[in-house]
């Protein structure tokens, strides 16, 4: 399939960006005030109905207005893979397809059925990584975001993923910090089952990898236990959500471990998390088990005017605030 290349980002004062899984269409429209400043005009998310969800989607996008706009389209990171593999040597043009064949053994399905593009790890002013991020998405997926849009007569300028939307984010705060040469890290909350983490520097991706924790996690109890004394079948469930909470402690520190030993010369100075209205409670019950400070992600001084509406939609709506700031598509 040829499409816009996964990443790129047009330079446009007004935009619409769109994540649709199969299930809702969640949507942000925004007008470009400054740099890293984006005035948020409307968001929502659109619930398909009947058999047909793309044409009903497509209607519900004509309804709201947004009929015949030029979009940005962002995949939720249950809609392809994104591997880290050693950087083929061979010259940039020839790369997608050298890694295409050294992913074979590690996508879930045929290759045929997959659209690829590739990302350098990292940034070479810091030190040569020799490796790449491969992106893969199912040609279905791209195809049913592709078709929705048209059939509201919108056409995708862009493909992105919700890893880079996260740097886009983080690198964007840490720049308002002054700390865009130093290391920062995102924990952000997927559905209620998955945390995504990424860990970037110089605006740019350096690791991330997702952290599943079972249906749920994001309704049970991550602090200590009450005091009154629960039945049976309250402290199994009890231990069961505490196992799960201590089990992301773990394999965040793992990763910050692992972050240490891999880039020293980048040392950690910041780490974010966003979890809706949970968001506080996580940071507060992190920072004391991981023994760093951590720190609500908030987006808000960048994006007046997304206030309002249901959390639910805002959880869905807040991770395509990323697509919207501009950023260079990269040499690779």
């Amino acid at each position: 399939m040829t499409l816009p290349r996964f990443g790129r980002r047009a330079r446009q004062t007004e935009q619409l960006v769109l994540a649709w899984d199969g299930r809702a269409l969640a949507y942000v429209q925004a007008r470009q005030e400054a740099a890293d400043r984006y005035r948020v005009q409307r968001f929502g998310v659109l619930r398909a109905e009947g058999d047909k969800p793309g044409e009903d989607l497509a209607r519900q996008l004509m309804a709201a207005g947004l009929r015949g706009k030029a979009v940005r389209a962002m995949l939720r990171p249950d809609q392809y893979q994104i591997l880290q593999i050693d950087a083929p040597a061979v010259p940039p043009e020839e790369l997608k397809t050298a890694a295409r064949w050294q992913i074979r053994d590690m996508v879930n399905m045929h290759l045929d059925d997959l659209t690829l593009d590739v990302l350098r790890v990292g940034d070479e002013r810091v030190r040569a990584s020799g490796s790449i991020f491969v992106i893969a998405a199912p040609n279905a997926v791209i195809r049913g975001v592709m078709e929705t849009a048209q059939a509201a007569r919108c056409s995708v300028d862009v493909i992105d993923i919700q890893e880079l939307a996260q740097r886009n984010l983080q690198s964007a705060l840490a720049r308002r910090a002054g700390a865009s040469d130093r290391a920062h890290a995102a924990i952000v909350m997927h559905e209620d089952n998955q945390a995504l983490l990424t860990i970037c520097a110089h605006d740019e991706l350096f690791y991330t990898r997702r952290i599943d924790l079972g249906a749920g996690f994001m309704q049970a109890p991550w602090g200590m236990a009450p005091a009154a004394s629960p039945d049976q079948g309250e402290e199994i469930a009890l231990a069961q959500d505490g196992e799960r909470a201590q089990r992301l402690v773990v394999e965040i520190q793992r990763s910050l471990d692992l972050w240490d030993r891999t880039w020293p010369m980048l040392v950690l100075d910041r780490i974010g998390v966003q979890a809706g209205a949970r968001t506080a409670e996580m940071a507060d019950w992190l920072s004391r088990d991981l023994g760093h400070s951590v720190t609500p992600l908030d987006a808000t001084p960048l994006f007046p005017g997304f206030e309002g509406g249901s959390e639910a939609d805002r959880r869905l709506c807040w991770p395509l605030l990323g697509v919207l700031l501009r950023s260079e598509g990269r040499q690779l």
